[in-house]
């Protein structure tokens, strides 16, 4: 054979190789019209996922089980942080670079105003809460974070069950939350203690009232500017008004195990929603819709509570093992966004005067 015959040979091969069609998944489809979405997400071959950084919220096991379902198809990923991620979609508006985005719902809220989101309603986009989702699709929740006491038993006697225990002199010099005029888990936290202390969405001024009640007590130990979470796994927190996720975190992966307990607050709560988006003009779409597709679909929203954050989906059937660790928190209520972001400096204003002031 001459080295031209060869060459044809190869590139023979090689156009066949390109030519044979996507392998298929084997067993049923997750929701009608996969297998056709697979095939023509294959012609594109990758996926861009901005923002789904792998040791956040269990994304590098959804991103395995997607590879595994979906060969033909390579996803790739960046950690920029919620913000970062709006600014890179708008400053690459003209010729984007991503195919989908991941952030907290703020963020999500601020690229559907901006405009560099198109809409699309994934499989199960009406078991969202609607305040966890923009109504065309141009954002919808994938998991929320809730509230909670994360209490290391080590230094607490008597475990806290709601608000009003937090009140007790036992816990003088106890309670650690973050500052909500700098922190979006501190604005939450202000709409935890509203939920749990009558207030709503539109009378957050509870939550302050609460917490400056919590400071006048001298419960609180301190307010801080940035996630403690190094700081409680050293036992230098009692008491710290966090988020489930890094309290479960704790006990069952960073070796705090029984000396920690992760309670939701009985009077009620708040959830923080997580959402992800299609972007516009997208290089990759139909890549993009699998992957929002299987994000949304009942295996992958399993996949996130196996991360210890709760799926957007209701009605999602978990694991025995994941169900005992995040039993069902009926007290928890979604903070809508966008009323959160029109009171932001009306909260600031009231937890200053009440948790500040003399």
């Amino acid at each position: 054979m001459t080295l031209l015959n060869r060459r044809q040979l190869l590139a023979a091969t090689v156009a066949t190789l390109f030519a044979m069609p996507a392998m298929a998944f084997s067993g049923p489809e997750l929701y009608p019209g996969e297998k056709a979405l697979y095939k023509a997400a294959a012609k594109e071959g990758i996926v861009v996922s901005f923002d789904t950084g792998p040791e956040w919220a269990n994304w590098k096991s959804l991103f395995k089980e997607f590879k595994n379902r979906y060969p033909e198809v390579e996803l790739t990923y960046n950690d920029l942080g919620s913000a970062a991620t709006v600014v890179a979609l708008e400053k690459t508006r003209r010729r984007p670079q991503a195919d989908t985005a991941y952030y907290f719902a703020q963020s999500a809220v601020d690229a559907a105003g901006k405009d560099v989101v198109a809409p699309f309603k994934p499989v199960n986009f009406d078991k969202v809460s609607p305040v966890m989702r923009e109504a065309s699709g141009k954002w919808f929740g994938v998991h929320s974070l809730n509230v909670a006491f994360l209490v290391n038993k080590k230094l607490v006697k008597n475990m806290p069950q709601g608000w009003a225990d937090l009140l007790k002199p036992e816990y003088k010099n106890s309670v650690v939350y973050l500052d909500p005029r700098s922190t979006g888990q501190g604005q939450v936290a202000v709409f935890a203690a509203a939920f749990g202390n009558g207030g709503s969405m539109d009378k957050p001024q509870a939550g302050t009232d609460y917490l400056g009640r919590l400071h006048k007590a001298g419960n609180v130990l301190r307010v801080e500017g940035t996630t403690p979470y190094a700081k409680f796994l050293k036992g230098e927190i009692p008491i710290w008004i966090g988020y489930e996720n890094d309290g479960l975190k704790a006990k069952y992966m960073d070796g705090m195990k029984d000396s920690i307990a992760v309670v939701i607050p009985k009077e009620g709560s708040a959830a923080a929603p997580y959402g992800m988006s299609l972007v516009k003009n997208a290089p990759n779409p139909n890549a993009g819709k699998l992957w929002l597709n299987f994000v949304m679909s009942s295996k992958g929203q399993q996949l996130f509570a196996e991360g210890f954050v709760r799926p957007a989906v209701s009605g999602v059937a978990l694991p025995a093992a994941v169900k005992a660790k995040m039993p069902d928190a009926p007290q928890v209520k979604p903070v809508d966004v966008i009323k959160a972001q029109q009171q932001k400096a009306a909260i600031d204003a009231a937890w200053s005067r009440a948790a500040l002031s003399k």
